[in-house]
C-alpha cells in the first residue's frame, strides 16, 4: 500500500503593527532587521545578492548595517515575494523600473499602455503598411 504525503501548511505572512514601525536609529544588524521583517537573516544575505537596490553597508569588522532606506527595501521586498506573489526576478524588475505602477498591474499581466497610445501605435503601423504596400 502506498503512503499518502502529508499535506504541506500553508504559508501565512505574518504581520503586526511592530513590523511596520521602524525605530528611529541611523544602522540597524542584520538580526535587528530580521526580526523587524519577521524573516531568517539568511534571507536577506540571499535578498542582497538578488536585489541590487539592496546594498547594506559593512563595518570595519565585516558587519552588514541597515539604513532605514535599507530596511524600508526589505519591506517592499518581502511584500512583493510574499504577499503580491512575485517572482525573485520579477520583484527586481519591478523594483529597477516599475516603481510608479501598481503591484496588481503588473502580476496580472494587464498592459501598461493607455489606449491613447495603443490607437496612436496603430495608426503609425496602418500608415508604414500602406506606404510598404505601394
Amino acid at each position: 500500500m502506498l503512503k499518502q504525503r502529508k499535506p504541506r501548511r500553508s504559508f501565512r505572512v505574518r504581520t503586526s503593527p511592530a513590523t511596520l514601525a521602524i525605530p528611529d536609529k541611523l544602522y540597524f544588524r542584520i538580526g535587528e532587521v530580521s526580526r523587524l521583517a519577521q524573516t531568517k537573516p539568511y534571507v536577506l544575505r540571499y535578498w542582497e545578492t538578488e536585489f541590487p537596490t539592496l546594498k547594506p553597508v559593512k563595518s570595519s569588522t565585516g558587519h552588514r548595517l541597515y539604513r532605514k532606506p535599507d530596511v524600508e527595501m526589505v519591506f517592499e521586498i518581502k511584500r512583493l515575494l510574499y504577499e503580491e506573489g512575485f517572482t525573485i526576478e520579477g520583484a527586481r524588475k519591478y523594483l529597477a523600473g516599475n516603481s510608479g505602477e501598481t503591484a496588481d498591474t503588473l502580476s496580472r499581466g494587464q498592459s501598461r499602455l493607455s489606449t491613447a497610445h495603443v490607437q496612436a501605435i496603430k495608426r503609425e503601423l496602418e500608415g508604414i503598411l500602406t506606404i510598404v504596400s505601394r
